[in-house]
């Protein structure tokens, strides 16, 4: 049974962490080699299970010690047909995977969640491989089809929301929000932009949630924006435009360094843990309907524990 479905905490506007990133964490921090970048195959082996449930558990111990409220991603965000084929994985053992990730928080949950710190589950979707290139940009009706067995799969369990991460296109966006729609599960959008703030298609941001918006009557619970530095958008977000105000989380990188270059490199980099959490703690200042913050590639515990002590104190005396 779900917890939080048709009441989301995380919109009665007090200061809500994620976690971070998961597939670099497991790289970096736990020696894992991540086949295609997708961590849910740790889901079949029991070092990687129990490495996933202290990633997880190091957010719970933030959240509780800041009191501040908790989401956390499934780890599903590669779990769909097309990387699932990719790394032999069948349509019936994705499903599993996907409901044994949901489990795995349920777990979580029950041991940590404690007064003042509501931990949602949030179900990770990401973009189908194809869409990681912005000349092969699919429909909304192709995008549709294609997550929503995903999609549906993670709405028969307990997960309160599902959250579609680092999404480059208007119409994989519209997809999923109308697939999210039609299983009857709260849906988050997420892009990502490059280092001008724009799209990858070049496309800008606010065009992009207001062109879902208008193509799913607004469906989207929320819009965050991930895998960037707060210096690529943080400009973006200043302009005082009304879309602004749908933007409710960030899951920023702590480096500076394009996808491209991140690309590149042979570890993932951390950058600036003590950076990040002030970049954040700026936009907050400016922008009073952030409340979602956690970390994307190369962040992890240390950056959000930065991320919690920055803001906490920022949330206590709006209160």
């Amino acid at each position: 049974m779900t917890r939080y479905r048709d009441a989301l905490p995380q919109l009665g506007g007090g200061l809500f962490l994620t976690d971070g990133g998961i597939e670099t964490s497991m790289i970096a921090l736990e020696g894992f080699d991540l086949r295609e970048f997708a961590a849910f195959p740790l889901l079949g082996d029991a070092c990687g299970e129990a490495a996933l449930r202290r990633y997880f558990r190091s957010y719970a111990d933030i959240a509780r010690r800041h009191g501040t409220g908790l989401i956390l991603e499934t780890a599903t965000w590669r779990a769909s047909a097309g990387w699932g084929m990719r790394l032999g994985f069948g349509p019936e053992e994705l499903a599993g995977v996907n409901r044994r990730a949901v489990e795995l928080l349920e777990d979580v949950r029950d041991e940590c969640e404690a007064e003042g710190t509501p931990i949602v589950i949030s179900g990770c979707v990401g973009p189908r491989p194809d869409d990681c290139d912005p000349a092969a940009a699919t429909s909304p009706d192709e995008a549709g089809a294609y997550h929503a067995a995903q999609i549906e799969t993670l709405a028969a369990t307990s997960a309160d929301m599902v959250a579609a991460l680092t999404l480059t296109t208007v119409g994989e966006a519209t997809g999923i929000a109308r697939a999210a729609a039609r299983a009857g599960v709260p849906v988050a959008i997420s892009f990502t932009v490059e280092t001008d703030g724009r799209l990858a298609s070049g496309q800008s941001l606010g065009d992009a949630v207001a062109a879902v918006d208008e193509a799913t009557d607004a469906f989207p619970v929320y819009y965050m924006v991930n895998c960037a530095h707060p210096s690529h958008f943080a400009p973006v977000l200043d302009n005082g435009q009304p879309w602004v105000d749908r933007v409710r989380g960030l899951r920023a990188n702590a480096s500076r360094l394009s996808h491209a270059e991140l690309d590149a490199l042979p570890a993932p980099d951390a950058g600036d843990p003590e950076e990040l959490a002030r970049e954040y703690a700026k936009l907050r200042r400016r922008l009073p309907q952030l409340n979602v913050f956690g970390g994307c590639c190369g962040t992890d515990h240390r950056h959000v524990e930065h991320i919690a002590a920055q803001l906490a104190p920022l949330f206590e005396r709006d209160a």
